[in-house]
């Protein structure tokens, strides 16, 4: 008997492409078949994960959302489905922290199969000389290819906004969630100046840009030459993806990115759990992950994937470049309260940057705002 089951994706090739070709492999040798939907990016990082449960089987997710999961029990606990052998090879195969980052409360409630994180990316046609190894580099580089009719950009648009001051507050050496404050006060003022100060010498339309839409102008026009921050994407260091090729590279300073990526989850409402959760250990292996799923532009949760020579030499020499930054990411608060942290701070943020506000007053108001959402 056929079984059919029904997931939830995000819309973007590398979200659902290798998806539905692996999907396709796995119904042509098993008795299931699974088709996705997409949803946007935003809704992606924002839209509750228990709304969905209700009407999908398997559903791809952001880490942080595992704390809503443990709260309401509208995921399947892996760790109950899956065999303890099976799983210490998943997380001993884990690209950076991506497997561990969905372990919460004492359960697993998704497998890594999408690995990324914040990373630097450039134009190697355009950029001649050194890239920044500082983040007053940054800003040195910015002046200079400005005299040249060039920029440096980032994205910094409200979600990307917050995810850049997380990623620097954590390079500059404290991790925001380490306690019920949010950062240092020196750290986190620190890092509103060095966002202010790079969006002053930035691409004009830095404030209104996503990654996607930084990387499809930085990959199809002439005038961006260096990104210091930016979630990374494979597609754009594969030829033909775009007019020119990108190259990702680590962050300034290596530490501290913060980590994105998305995991494979299941709902509690699943008719076949246990078909549900044997699919996704087959697509989070290591042959798929640096088989079909890579091949159809993925950028796989799996490092054995990160690792293959076939990988890298199909995109640019990407997943060997950004190695490094990945496996000293940060990894974000994942308690119940922090997504919608995320969203409003993202808000404050953007703010400030586009009236050039107070950081003292910004910062402030993002600290009340993290201790109102702590549980």
């Amino acid at each position: 008997m056929t079984i059919q089951l029904k997931g939830i994706t995000w819309d973007h090739p590398r979200g659902y492409q290798p998806l539905i070709a692996c999907s396709q492999q796995y119904a042509a040798a098993t008795d299931l078949q699974v088709t996705w939907d997409r949803r946007s990016l935003k809704a992606f990082g924002d839209q509750p994960i228990d709304e969905l449960a209700q009407t999908y089987d398997l559903l791809i997710i952001d880490h942080p959302h595992v704390g809503l999961a443990a709260s309401t029990g509208c995921l399947l606990r892996l760790d109950e489905w899956l065999s303890a052998d099976t799983l210490r090879m998943l997380a001993m195969e884990s690209a950076g922290p991506s497997y561990a980052s969905y372990f919460y409360a004492g359960h697993q409630w998704g497998l890594a199969i999408d690995a990324a994180l914040q990373t630097a990316a450039y134009r190697a046609d355009l950029l001649d000389g050194p890239l920044p190894q500082r983040w007053s580099d940054v800003i040195t580089l910015a002046e200079q290819v400005r005299s040249q009719g060039r920029y440096v950009a980032l994205p910094l648009a409200p979600t990307d906004a917050i995810c850049s001051f997380v990623s620097l507050c954590a390079s500059l050496g404290a991790s925001p969630g380490q306690s019920d404050d949010l950062v240092p006060t020196e750290v986190g003022m620190r890092a509103l100046s060095l966002l202010r100060d790079m969006k002053a010498i930035a691409h004009p339309n830095s404030p209104d840009w996503n990654p996607i839409h930084m990387l499809d102008h930085m990959s199809s026009a002439d005038d961006v030459v260096y990104c210091p921050l930016t979630f990374c994407y494979t597609n754009y260091s594969r030829q033909g993806y775009q007019p020119h090729l990108l190259t990702f590279t680590t962050v300034p300073g290596v530490r501290g990115a913060i980590l994105g990526g998305t995991g494979f989850a299941v709902s509690s409402e699943c008719a076949h759990p246990q078909a549900a959760c044997d699919y996704g250990a087959w697509l989070c292996s290591a042959a798929v992950q640096s088989g079909c799923y890579v091949q159809e532009g993925g950028q796989p949760g799996n490092v054995i994937a990160w690792r293959d020579a076939a990988a890298n030499a199909l995109t640019n020499n990407f997943f060997a470049n950004v190695l490094p930054t990945l496996e000293q990411s940060y990894v974000r608060p994942r308690h119940h309260g922090f997504v919608v942290f995320q969203e409003t701070a993202g808000n404050i943020i953007h703010d400030f940057l586009r009236n050039d506000t107070d950081p003292a007053q910004c910062l402030d108001k993002l600290s009340a705002l993290y201790k109102q959402n702590l549980r």
